[in-house]
């Protein structure tokens, strides 16, 4: 099942037939389930007598990525983009990981329902690469139509951990995330005369680095925060100053504090650099904070310590990876779970070979990170934790009282 779901990835919002086919296999094994949620997101239920109501996740799309894995069952999948340009499609970051056990939970939890009582809700979720597909699932009516959780899961699969661990933090997991725009109005000139306009390049490389200041200089150096600018576009000629620039920026925050003197900070910089480079006040840069935002998926910190407690005592006393988080990835799992809140533990499940970390640190291939073309998961014993740990969580929360 994981070998198809690879070898057949979906953009976002274009995964039909990995929405068929999930649905088809949670069908198969009693679930009661509804396509077209928030585009093509399913929801599956399977009602077992009295007791809470607890919701499991996986994503399922692909990214835009032509795979260079070498694997014998590499995709060699295309569709056309949203611009209209037909691209190679891969699963780059596991998410046929997630939908393989998210149908291996379904298995199972309808083969012990003498073990449990409640309503178990697997869900489907359409383009979680585009941060939108829970997002959209909610404003489609998702608790009202099928009721609200009182507890969720989700997990990802990992390439930064070795196979056989999870790690799972108790607090915040991934990081939110803001994607904000810089519009600087310049005043075009000719590039001989620079003294006859603004240049919105020199003023944009200004804000470039001093945006840099308000996580050194501004944010407490044991709070994470992260502001990078990703593109800078400006100009169109060697000898043209051009009269306008654009940056693009991802922000990145632990709280919802940090986010704030983040983005005031980014908003700071940005508007006085350009009153000392002389700009009117009509003109000063424009910052816009898109609604591609996403909160801080924050760990229900007692729910979390019980998980984990209980993963260690049920699969080994290693089992546990607590490696401190390197990168501020962020996830859009926690529009389920932040308004309104609902207690949930989302984890990360080890997938890469450990003899693939020992030869990478003798210098050998390195191990690809999550949207390479050469990402590539160790499946069997990725979907089996995976479902393992799930099964186990769903139990312990769902156990007959």
């Amino acid at each position: 099942l994981f070998v198809h779901f690879h070898r057949n990835p979906e953009l976002s919002f274009q995964e039909q037939k990995t929405a068929a086919r999930l649905a088809a296999e949670l069908r198969a094994v009693g679930f009661e389930v509804t396509e077209g949620v928030g585009g093509t997101g399913i929801v599956a239920l399977l009602e077992n007598g009295p007791g809470p109501l607890v919701m499991m996740r996986a994503d399922m799309d692909g990214l835009p990525v032509q795979e260079k894995s070498g694997l014998d069952y590499a995709s060699t999948a295309k569709q056309i983009d949203p611009n209209g340009n037909e691209v190679f499609v891969m699963h780059a970051c596991g998410h046929d990981v997630h939908v393989t056990s998210l149908v291996g939970t379904a298995r199972q939890m309808a083969a012990r329902r003498d073990a449990w009582s409640g309503t178990l809700m697997l869900i489907g979720q359409p383009a979680e690469e585009r941060i939108s597909g829970a997002r959209f699932m909610m404003e489609d009516g998702l608790w009202e139509r099928f009721g609200q959780p009182d507890m969720a899961m989700a997990f990802h699969v990992t390439s930064t951990i070795p196979t056989g661990h999870i790690a799972a933090a108790a607090g915040a997991q991934y990081s939110g995330g803001d994607t904000v725009d810089i519009i600087i109005h310049g005043v075009g000139a000719h590039g001989a005369s620079p003294h006859s306009g603004i240049d919105p390049i020199v003023l944009g490389s200004q804000i470039g680095l001093g945006l840099q200041t308000v996580v050194s200089r501004n944010l407490p150096p044991r709070e994470a925060g992260v502001i990078t600018v990703g593109a800078f576009n400006s100009g169109t000629k060697h000898n043209i100053i051009s009269d306008r620039a654009h940056l693009q920026l991802t922000v990145r925050n632990d709280d919802p504090q940090t986010r704030e003197l983040l983005l005031d900070g980014i908003r700071r910089v940005a508007v006085n650099m350009g009153r000392a480079a002389g700009l009117p006040e009509e003109k000063l840069p424009e910052v816009i904070v898109s609604d591609e935002s996403v909160p801080v998926t924050a760990n229900d910190v007692e729910l979390t310590l019980r998980l984990r407690a209980l993963w260690q005592q049920a699969l080994g006393d290693d089992v546990l990876w607590d490696e401190k988080r390197k990168a501020m990835g962020s996830e859009d799992f926690p529009f389920f779970t932040t308004d309104p809140y609902i207690p949930s533990t989302y984890f990360a499940v080890g997938g890469t070979p450990p003899e693939d970390f020992a030869r990478a640190a003798a210098g050998e291939e390195p191990v690809p990170s999550h949207h390479s073309p050469l990402f590539k998961i160790d499946p069997e014993p990725s979907v089996m934790l995976g479902v393992e740990a799930t099964v186990l969580g769903l139990l312990d929360m769902m156990a007959p009282q």
